[in-house]
């Protein structure tokens, strides 16, 4: 089955119906990410894929943290898995992240997004109306961008880990946390994740520059190649480029106030660079790369909170990241400082936001939050565990950040199915709820205006 380009639609007939139907593309792709899963615990179930047998929800575990690039993982990946079972894992993660980023930059064509001078605009009002030559057009060229990233980061982390250790297993380290940090997905070959390179500066400004760049998404980047310089970007692209830049720089700094006195983090590092490189780091991550240099058990209260906010935002549309997206966040926080001005119309840039783009911003953040907090509560029941841990854990999942603080390996198979569901919703769910509510039917039903208090 060829999962990718998702636009390339089969037909189906409905019952009585005298013309053929496609199949809807969240559908398809929510499909394809099952296959996907299916087929990778398959593979990871192999004898020759692990040093010893795993369990059958082990193996689902791993496949749907790779396919939906999460990294969370209850089998150590460098130490549990063999070479072929890794690579099983690495090339999951390169279809979930390059499978989505697909998916989610044709929807944009199909909603007005201009892709470059060779393609032309596509229908507003449905997905299956794009051309095939601008689906294979759009696809090649984000697979060319993706690849491109990733080399570019195994010739850079090849430089630091060859010398270190050795040129077959330099390279392969360098080729495996390339295509993991720009698909955001986090998983390491190592149990502590990148401690090792906590002080490195090389391997941690190349681990973000990578994550940040697969967040950022195709269209922001393809935009910045044609313009060369921030004028004249787009709306789009300016918010991208500037919440995404506050929100890490804010985040270093809150990360190296609260963290800096204590002792199992930053207060174990001697000098200020380090300090500073370390919080650079895990502000980043969160974001939703989920690798980590120091131990997020460690972490103080604050911190944790910081990082919940963090993994909920998430990166940009049409990227590797999951989150509720940063457009979503920043149109949430414009809409109430507009309600607050005693202003209705929502701008941004200078520019007004339709209402359509501010009730479908906060049907997102509701339904995600609804399913935050059911998944929480589920987990809660059937796992032991302090409400912080059991928290971050479920927001890290929908996230698809893969950081924990340590209850990932205490999960039973109940645990495990809950948060299996949690980063398929958080990976497809936004992404499929905002397509139907884009092109959602309007009805021309108008009823009486009712006024009740709110708040």
């Amino acid at each position: 089955m060829k999962l990718w380009p998702p636009a390339i639609l089969p037909r189906t007939r409905r019952s009585g119906s005298t013309g053929p139907r496609r199949i809807s593309p969240p559908r398809l792709l929510i499909e394809g990410f099952l296959v996907l899963i299916i087929l990778g615990t398959c593979l990871l179930k192999l004898p020759w894929a692990t040093i010893a047998p795993i369990s059958w929800i082990d193996a689902a575990f791993t496949a749907t943290s790779a396919v939906t690039v999460t990294g969370l993982v209850v089998v150590d990946t460098g130490s549990e898995f063999t070479l072929f079972g890794q690579l099983v894992i690495l090339t999951l993660i390169q279809l979930g992240g390059i499978g989505l980023m697909t998916f989610a930059v044709l929807t944009a064509v199909a909603l007005g997004f201009k892709l470059g001078l060779g393609h032309q605009l596509a229908a507003k009002e449905a997905f299956n109306q794009i051309s095939f030559s601008t689906t294979t057009q759009t696809g090649a060229s984000i697979a060319l961008f993706a690849i491109v990233v990733e080399s570019i980061g195994l010739m850079v982390l090849a430089c630091f880990f060859v010398p270190e250790l050795g040129w077959s297993n330099g390279l392969y380290h360098a080729l495996f946390y390339s295509i993991s940090a720009f698909n955001n997905a986090g998983f390491a070959l190592s149990a502590d994740s990148l401690s090792a390179y906590v002080s490195h500066t090389g391997v941690s400004l190349t681990i973000t520059a990578l994550l940040i760049t697969g967040g950022l998404g195709y269209l922001v980047v393809q935009e910045l190649i044609q313009k060369r310089s921030l004028r004249g970007l787009s709306v789009y692209a300016k918010l991208i480029l500037s919440t995404t830049l506050v929100l890490n720089i804010v985040a270093t700094l809150a990360f190296l106030s609260f963290e800096y006195g204590n002792a199992d983090t930053l207060g174990s590092l001697h000098s200020f660079g380090d300090k500073l490189l370390a919080s650079w780091f895990q502000a980043t991550t969160p974001r939703t790369a989920g690798f980590n240099t120091l131990d997020v058990g460690t972490f103080t209260s604050g911190t944790c909170v910081l990082f919940l906010l963090l993994m909920f935002v998430g990166g940009a549309p049409n990227s590797t990241a999951s989150g509720i997206k940063i457009s979503t966040f920043v149109v949430m926080m414009a809409a109430t400082r507009s309600f607050l001005r005693g202003n209705l119309n929502v701008t941004l840039f200078r520019r007004s936001l339709s209402r359509e783009v501010v009730i479908k911003a906060l049907a997102l953040t509701t339904i995600a939050m609804a399913t935050i907090f059911v998944a929480i509560l589920a987990l809660s029941v059937i796992q032991k565990g302090a409400f912080l841990d059991i928290a971050f854990e479920v927001v890290s999942a929908f996230g698809t950040v893969g950081l924990s603080r340590g209850i990932t390996d205490d999960l039973g198979a109940g645990g495990q199915i809950i948060i299996m569901a949690v980063m398929l919703i958080g990976r497809v769910g936004p992404l499929t709820l905002g397509y139907i509510l884009t092109v959602r039917r309007k009805t021309h039903v108008r009823y009486a205006q009712a006024e009740f208090p709110v708040g």
